[in-house]
């Protein structure tokens, strides 16, 4: 096991802007002797909060290190987007290296978190190649996020993927793909129908903004594309197990929503949960829907990190912490975002970008605060969140905003939607390039990003001449087909 000792970002092997390589057991020891004097700040997720604490942390005397799975920050609000083929995994994302490279004070590791020992003060990561580091701390922010929650059914996994990341957004953008293709080939009716049904469960914003991006693909987009399947036959099907879509909006918005997405031809299926998923198809109360595609966005859980601290947490996982989201009997460990549980003025805190990134400063000013003035005993004061209200968008050029009491729906709001998504895109390459594929995808009802990279099929073997002959094999189908009655 290696243990990292950071000192002001010095890079003994000059191997990678802001990387250490690591340090023997003697010049460890050695080396943390001499910094014992230099606050270490370790933050473990790159995502909103663990990035807006590290970019508030670059001039505060201390040194700073994130730890991260993923070598990128990730703009997940528009990950569905990705998913339907509108932008490219990198128009969304950025190498949190690069974002914080004029930092002098902080390094970045990729690796995986794999316990926290408290008593030490040591973080636990396991690298790419599956060797043990230790990186030590004196304060600690988490800021791991969630992950889906299958509510103990965790085999349906592998076949209703969720949308958390780049690669299950590859996923379904790469099954809702592959779906027409099969379905151009096959000729028997209640497959293609079985390849043309898409369920979605679960109705949040995300959900909603997946199943109304989908819809104007295959309603529209893949209309011309095709000649022997007519993708306007595609069925959508977004269920949700409470009374409404969007419980976080007001009723208003949720109808408006509603009444778009039934406009956009998906089906919404209310007050009905899902009880079986399986390769062929979905469980929906009593009623079975034949469905090679279902995708996952109706719940999510936290991280370990309660684990990990041995911590008190909700059901869904999420730590409890104070009013100045320290974790109890812990004075120098923070939790924030998706994976803390938080009061504020008697209510939880949603699982928002805009709480993670207030949380990420607040804390950032906190630890600052508490380094130039170490004997100081005023306390701080608690966090406060201050809401930047609700968006979501469904289909093209409608939106729903809701900011304090101004509710509105509609090609106003849609433009609304597009400025705060383009604002909050970390790097300007970003927002230029987002901006570009928007305009295209709005004005040419295009989807550039229609690539299939990866398919399970088997190689084909080289044809073998003793048995080539010029009819058609015993068995094999003809692809001839009659044309479709929007062809003929």
């Amino acid at each position: 096991m290696q243990n990292y000792e950071q000192t002001s970002g010095v890079n003994p092997q000059a191997t990678e802007p802001n990387e250490q390589a690591p340090q023997s057991d003697e010049a460890s020891a050695n080396k943390n002797q001499q910094s014992s004097d230099v606050p270490r700040i370790v933050i473990i997720g790159g995502g909103f909060g663990g990035l807006q604490a590290a970019l508030h942390l670059g001039k505060t005397p201390a040194h700073v290190t994130v730890i991260d799975r993923n070598n990128h920050h990730l703009f997940q609000p528009l990950l569905y987007q990705v998913a339907t083929a509108t932008l490219s995994p990198g128009e969304i994302s950025a190498p949190i290296r690069h974002i914080l490279s004029r930092q002098k004070n902080t390094d970045v590791f990729m690796a995986e978190v794999t316990s926290v020992d408290t008593e030490q003060q040591h973080v636990i990561v396991h690298d790419q190649s599956m060797h043990n580091h230790t990186i030590p701390y004196d304060y600690l922010i988490i800021a791991t996020g969630t992950h889906e929650n299958y509510f103990g059914h965790d085999d349906w996994r592998t076949i209703a993927p969720g949308l958390k990341t780049i690669e299950d957004a590859r996923v379904i953008r790469q099954k809702m793909l592959l779906a027409f293709e099969e379905a151009e080939l096959e000729q028997d009716p209640e497959r293609i129908r079985a390849l043309l049904t898409f369920v979605i469960v679960g109705a949040g914003p995300t959900g909603v903004e997946l199943a109304g991006d989908m819809a104007e693909v295959t309603h529209r987009v893949l209309k011309k594309d095709f000649r022997h399947v007519n993708p306007a036959m595609t069925r959508i099907v977004l269920v949700e197990g409470e009374s409404r879509i969007l419980a976080t909006f007001s009723p208003k918005l949720a109808r408006s929503a509603h009444q778009k997405l039934n406009k956009l031809g998906v089906e919404i299926v209310t007050g009905k949960h899902v009880t079986d998923i399986d390769e062929h198809g979905v469980m929906i109360g009593q009623e079975r829907i034949i469905s090679q595609n279902v995708f996952w966005t109706a719940g999510v859980k936290a991280t370990p990190v309660a684990h990990w601290l041995n911590a008190e947490a909700d059901r869904a996982g999420r730590v409890k912490v104070q009013k100045d989201l320290r974790v109890p009997n812990h004075a120098n460990i923070f939790v924030i975002g998706d994976a803390a549980w938080c009061l504020h003025k008697g209510k939880q805190l949603p699982g928002v970008a805009p709480v993670a990134m207030q949380q990420g400063r607040y804390v950032a000013r906190l630890i600052t605060k508490r380094i130039s003035h170490p004997h100081t005993q005023r306390s701080f004061p608690a966090f406060r969140y201050k809401d930047k209200g609700s968006l979501a968008t469904v289909g093209r050029g409608y939106s729903i905003v809701q900011l304090g009491p101004l509710k509105i729906s509609g090609l106003i709001a849609w433009f609304l939607w597009l400025s705060i998504h383009i604002f909050y895109l970390i790097t300007f390459e970003n927002r230029l390039l987002v901006m570009l594929q928007w305009a295209w995808s709005y004005v040419a009802i295009q989807r550039r990003v229609r690539l299939i990279t990866v398919t399970n099929a088997p190689a084909i073997p080289p044809p073998d001449p003793k048995k080539h002959n010029k009819g058609t094999p015993t068995g094999s189908t003809t692809l001839e087909k009659q044309p479709t009655s929007s062809q003929a």
